[in-house]
């Protein structure tokens, strides 16, 4: 992974007809993307990371975008705005990358709820899926969801993802440390038409 497999645009479409897209968040994207956090607050707290010491998770957008493009320049996270018929509709990360032997990533996303259930998750994630296991030649993606989580856990069903069994108290969401199903796919499992075929 590195400077040359990022930035990307990937793009794509629902079964709607839409448009879904995959890109670096921009500075225009500000306004937007706290809109779109504000409105979502109350529909995103039960799955969002926190701090265990209990301070805010609290840092400037322009700080984050340049965190963003630090990182995934170096091939460590790859921070993607999902947008829909153009409108930012949600993030999703591909975080810890690894080279080497173990060539793995784990992945985690979220969208404004008024996007849920259009199938904007599952072809996001099959959307960097592909890519990172393609023309990132990653060997594994790592998806961590709570056992409450039905939404998500019907995303890494619908693409196939192998359950890896539970993960007791794996990651503080919400104010507590939170049990997590473990999923994961591999590049051997994939088809010539990948995780967009699996659509």
């Amino acid at each position: 992974m590195g400077q040359r497999l990022w930035p990307v645009e990937l793009s794509g479409r629902l079964a709607d007809g839409s448009s879904i897209g995959l890109r670096p968040l921009r500075r225009s994207d500000k306004d937007a993307f706290f809109a779109l956090r504000q409105h979502n607050r109350d529909w995103l707290r039960p799955w969002e990371p926190t701090n265990p010491d209990g301070s805010p998770r609290r840092v400037s957008f322009a700080r984050m975008l340049r965190t963003q493009r630090e990182q995934g320049r170096a091939g460590r996270v790859l921070a993607f705005g999902i947008t829909v018929d153009g409108s930012l509709a949600g993030q999703l990360n591909v975080s810890n990358i690894e080279s080497g032997a173990f060539r793995s990533c784990t992945m985690g996303y979220w969208v404004g709820e008024v996007y849920a259930g259009r199938g904007v998750t599952p072809t996001a994630v099959a959307l960097a899926g592909d890519y990172v296991l393609r023309a990132g030649n990653l060997h594994r993606i790592e998806i961590n969801i709570r056992p409450e989580n039905l939404a998500s856990l019907a995303v890494v069903r619908k693409l196939g993802f192998r359950d890896e069994g539970l993960r007791p108290n794996y990651l503080h969401i919400d104010g507590a440390w939170r049990d997590h199903l473990s999923f994961a796919i591999t590049s051997e499992d994939l088809g010539p038409r990948g995780l967009i075929g699996r659509l």
